[in-house]
């Protein structure tokens, strides 16, 4: 048994502990908790003795910077012979292993992958839930798996009582890497600088409980039975060795802010800090998507497009009226955006993000607005794989199988679309490619037919139009001012949408300068 001194280590060390074949599950969501000085100490250790090798690596969130940190240190044939990841869009050293098939390849809901590892703590013999039902991780259509080389069946239906559910199986953890803000000589570790807690804790009981060990990197070291016991997250009987971060970029906040008070809930700022969008096509679906929010609502903010829902909601001056959300842990405040994504500023609460998902996951959301990127006549939407590109579902399935409304949000059509807006009414420039709006898409993260038997309502909002989900598939309700329907819409899709019994002009407030006077 390691002496409460020697918890103390340096990084080099610490990742020595890792075997061949060791199963390695990170903390993290973006660049938020993510332990990137331990990190850097097991690609440098590879790339030094070669070893360790063959390693199993299991994360829920993105975490990454969609260039060279995070888990992109460990995008190296050899290191990883097996990836079981919630998102894969801010890896791609890890996508490249998996689409050129030098490596075992899973996708699998971020939400499950956080319970899983509280589940692994507790010694159930895996997860047991709806979540992933009619999409691309159900053994139906794949079971997650991401390219030839993964055969192995980790998701099982199992009906029960006449109900189909979803069984993730578990597996030991060997091997984890949290981080935190202080940690004393005992190995008990505080996060008041932190912009989340994460899985964190149920990694460490995770790791503990299957035999393994925990390595948790932190800012400082504080003398033994001077931390505030409500504050220590990961208590020392969890935890085998503590790093201090050697470099002050080793330990940033996020992946865009060394730190800020205000995503830690020092400070609040002041909402004029917040600065209001430039209208443009993001602008005008942002708009047109916060018609959608009421009062008192619980709301979700997927990455990239919905982020501006939060902002017009900011600029209209009814954010307060909300609860806004995300997956990783956050209630209340306003939700940052970029690599900053999952900090928020003026929170309410930060909890834990298994936690988040239990909440999600029985319907505590109200409202959810997520991207859009490729949806077919049926109304199922494809958010996670694209040709070789591997985005991966992040929380997307969870969020959107379980809000009470779900409103996608993105561009009728990708890339270098150019829009103008022009006394009221929108004219399209450019047009862009390619088309959004297939006949069948090639990885199913929505299942349009499992919201329409569950009579949920969903929405489908562009910045030329508006569908929504009926028992038929999609459906068009709305068109922008200045929009032609043949030229502008039908011609640009693969399929011919059905018509509603009267099809609307969008809100004509969305299209002109000046504040829209949203009172919800």
């Amino acid at each position: 048994m390691t002496s409460k001194i020697d918890k103390v280590v340096s990084a080099r060390d610490a990742v020595a502990r890792i075997k061949d074949g060791d199963t390695l599950a990170t903390s993290g969501f973006v660049g938020i908790g993510f332990a990137e000085n331990l990190a850097v100490a097991l690609e440098q250790r590879f790339l030094e003795h070669g070893a360790p090798r063959g390693l199993t690596l299991v994360y829920a969130a993105g975490q990454g910077d969609g260039k060279s940190r995070g888990l992109n240190h460990l995008g190296h044939e050899g290191l990883v012979a097996r990836v079981i990841g919630g998102h894969w869009g801010l890896v791609p050293r890890l996508q490249h292993l998996a689409v050129e098939n030098k490596i075992e390849a899973w996708n699998l809901p971020q939400g499950v992958i956080t319970h899983m590892f509280r589940d692994i703590a507790a010694g159930k013999p895996g997860t047991l839930t709806h979540v992933g039902l009619g999409t691309f991780v159900d053994p139906r259509q794949g079971g997650g798996k991401l390219n030839a080389r993964t055969t192995e069946d980790i998701v099982r239906l199992m009906p029960i009582d006449g109900r189909d559910y979803l069984f993730y199986r578990g597996f030991p953890i060997n091997v984890a890497f949290i981080r935190g803000t202080t940690a004393d000589v005992d190995g008990n570790v505080t996060m008041e600088k932190e912009a989340l807690t994460l899985e964190s804790q149920a990694v460490a009981m995770a790791a503990r409980n299957s035999g393994g060990i925990v390595i948790v990197q932190v800012e400082r070291i504080a003398d033994r039975g001077t931390l505030n016991p409500k504050l220590v997250k990961i208590p020392s009987v969890l935890v085998d060795c503590v790093v201090v971060a050697e470099r002050p970029e080793y330990h940033a906040q996020t992946f865009a802010e060394q730190y800020s008070p205000a995503f830690s809930g020092e400070i609040r700022v002041p909402m004029s800090s917040i600065p209001p969008m430039e209208m443009s096509e993001r602008k005008i679906i942002a708009r047109r998507a916060a018609l959608e929010l009421r009062a008192g609502a619980v709301v979700n903010l997927g990455i990239g497009m919905p982020e501006g829902v939060a902002a017009v909601a900011a600029e209209e001056n009814i954010i307060d009226r909300l609860t806004m959300t995300a997956e990783p842990g956050v209630v209340g405040g306003i939700p940052a955006g970029g690599l900053n994504f999952g900090a928020a500023t003026n929170t309410q609460a930060i909890i834990d993000q298994p936690s988040q998902f239990d909440f999600y996951d029985g319907g505590g959301l109200d409202v959810a607005f997520l991207g859009l990127a490729q949806a077919d006549r049926h109304g199922n939407l494809n958010v996670s794989k694209f040709g070789p590109r591997l985005a991966g579902a992040g929380g997307f399935i969870n969020i959107s199988q379980n809000a009470k409304k779900v409103v996608f949000v993105g561009t009728f059509t990708a890339g270098h679309l150019h829009v103008a807006i022009q006394h009221g009414a929108l004219h399209i420039v450019q047009e862009g490619k390619p088309c959004k709006f297939v006949s069948e898409v090639e990885h199913r993260t929505f299942s349009g037919q499992m919201a329409t038997a569950a009579g949920r309502e969903i929405l489908y909002v562009t910045e030329r139009c508006v569908f929504r989900l009926a028992a038929e598939g999609l459906e068009l309700i709305e068109i922008a001012p200045g929009i032609d329907l043949q030229r502008d819409i039908i011609e640009r899709m693969e399929f011919v949408p059905r018509m509603a019994a009267k099809v609307a002009f969008m809100d004509e407030r969305i299209f002109r300068n000046g504040l829209m006077g949203l009172d919800l």
